[in-house]
């Protein structure tokens, strides 16, 4: 078949005919726990972590998750191979994984929900949406604040497909900045400290120590485990600790780790209006970590998304 296709309810589907029923939870109620893995070389990265944070989540949101991890990989692996074939050349592939409480009978009229609903869908890794990143770097705006504590009862550890939050922040921000490309970042509370992006982990450069904001405040992200280990292999200090918005000039460096684009340089935040806080850009720490991070990977990651095609 030489269409993409998705895995819905127990069984593959060209990819324009998968839909979710207009009373599942997950769109009704935004009731998803979500994964996002990506390929190199057409081979899923860091699966296990992926799949063992998506069944963890799962659990934590009381969404039954009915397969075991066997099944879950061996559907991964088969839905990729095929839609990896219908890529042009260089091109890799983002997957996401879904699962949903499922129907909910009260649209119908019926006493019980479900079954609970699982999907996998692939896209194209969007390289020029990302190109950006490496020739320009990334520009930030404080666009706010939200709750994000370990006693909340939705963990920020927890990675749901709720976005409204990231919405709203992202909108400010390129309205704020008058860029189009500007990402939100958002603090713990009106006068804390940093937390992360709408689409990636933020950490900071600071006295020479790659810092991220406590683990219990921000989203389990994978890549940002993958970027910490590779600082203890080559022998740069990392830490964790608040980021308060008052010590931004204490801060030489910025960065961003995310699935799509591995990490990321941030050129400059706009934690007010209109000047900006400048970073060093591109930084010795962020060089450091992406040569790591192609070492790794076995691809040269700056150069397949300055290369990609416009």
């Amino acid at each position: 078949m030489n269409t993409p296709l998705a895995y819905l309810h127990g069984k593959f589907v060209p990819f324009t005919d998968a839909a979710l029923p207009l009373h599942d939870a997950g769109f009704v109620s935004g009731a998803t726990v979500v994964d996002n893995a990506r390929t190199f070389r057409h081979k899923l990265f860091r699966w296990p972590d992926h799949l063992a944070r998506f069944r963890r989540d799962c659990q934590t949101c009381y969404v039954p998750l009915e397969f075991s991890d066997e099944q879950l990989t061996a559907t991964a692996e088969e839905l990729v191979a095929h839609n990896a074939n219908l890529l042009p050349p260089g091109g890799e592939l983002q997957l996401v994984m879904f699962a949903t409480p499922g129907p909910l009978g009260v649209y119908l009229g019926e006493p019980a929900n479900g079954p609970p609903t699982l999907g996998m869908v692939t896209y194209p890794l969007p390289f020029a949406r990302y190109r950006r990143f490496f020739t320009e770097g990334v520009t930030l705006s404080l666009a706010g604040s939200h709750g994000n504590s370990s006693e909340s009862i939705l963990s920020p550890t927890v990675k749901h497909r709720s976005r409204m939050v990231w919405h709203i922040a992202d909108y400010n921000a390129r309205t704020l900045t008058k860029n189009p490309a500007a990402l939100s970042i958002l603090l713990d509370s009106p006068s804390g400290a940093f937390t992360e992006t709408s689409v990636a982990n933020f950490l900071a450069v600071v006295d020479g120590v790659v810092t991220s904001p406590p683990h219990e405040t921000i989203l389990d992200g994978i890549s940002l485990r993958v970027t910490r280990e590779l600082c203890d292999s080559i022998g740069i200090p990392f830490a964790e600790a608040r980021l308060p918005l008052s010590k931004i000039q204490t801060q030489s460096e910025a960065m961003l780790t995310g699935t799509g684009f591995c990490l990321a340089g941030v050129r400059e935040m706009f934690p007010w209006l209109p000047k900006p806080h400048r970073y060093e850009w591109p930084g010795p720490m962020f060089r450091k970590l992406l040569a790591a991070w192609s070492d790794l990977v076995g691809v040269n990651i700056e150069q397949s998304f300055t290369d990609s095609p416009r």
